[in-house]
């Protein structure tokens, strides 16, 4: 099985490096390069990037500059997706954004992984795994989502986090590791009154 059909599905692999498509990689940079040079009123233009780039791009994905990822046919966004500044997305396998996504400033999403045995890992074997991060999740600042992770729907992951294993849906879920701190319950509702208008 070629690399690229390996790195497309939704189970772990490991990789020699040998048959791995640079040239999709190069391709990727150059998008994500071009991207970070538009301007901030150049809205059809980024748009027309992130087509090219995703392999599933939803019109209403905003991406603030910086961005970079490793290939972008593997990320997947499914309806309003908002990125801050300096996300990095390492797609060596599929990550999938569900709608109404929120992700702050700095976030790093890494399917790609090293092999644990040193001799492995300096023979140049990785390991990667998939990312699901489903619908109206907001990840905060700073935060690393790593491979094989599913956050569940509603949920919020604190600034700083790094996640190593699933979250479930409508928690509030913070630290190193990420663990649940507690459910979001309609006492979390700001009441009219607290809203600017």
């Amino acid at each position: 099985m070629k690399m690229t059909e390996l790195m497309k599905q939704t189970k772990a692999y490991n990789a020699d490096h040998k048959d791995m498509p640079n040239h999709l990689q190069v391709k990727a940079k150059t998008l994500c390069w071009e991207y970070n040079q538009t301007r901030p009123d150049e809205g059809e233009k980024r748009a027309s990037i992130l087509k090219e780039l995703f392999g599933t791009y939803h019109p209403l994905t905003f991406i603030e500059p910086s961005f970079r990822c490793d290939y972008g046919f593997n990320i997947h966004t499914n309806g309003l997706t908002i990125i801050n500044y300096n996300c990095v997305i390492l797609d060596t396998s599929p990550v999938h954004i569900g709608a109404d996504a929120f992700i702050a400033p700095g976030v790093c999403i890494a399917c790609a992984g090293h092999a644990i045995d040193p001799e492995q890992r300096a023979q140049g074997i990785s390991t990667s795994k998939p990312i699901t991060i489903e619908e109206k999740v907001w990840i905060g600042a700073n935060a690393t989502i790593c491979g094989g992770v599913t956050i569940g729907a509603g949920s919020i992951i604190g600034a700083g986090s790094v996640v190593v294993k699933d979250i479930p849906p409508g928690v509030i879920a913070a630290g190193n590791p990420c663990r649940v701190l507690r459910e979001i319950t309609e006492e979390d509702k700001l009441s009219p009154q607290d809203w600017m208008h």
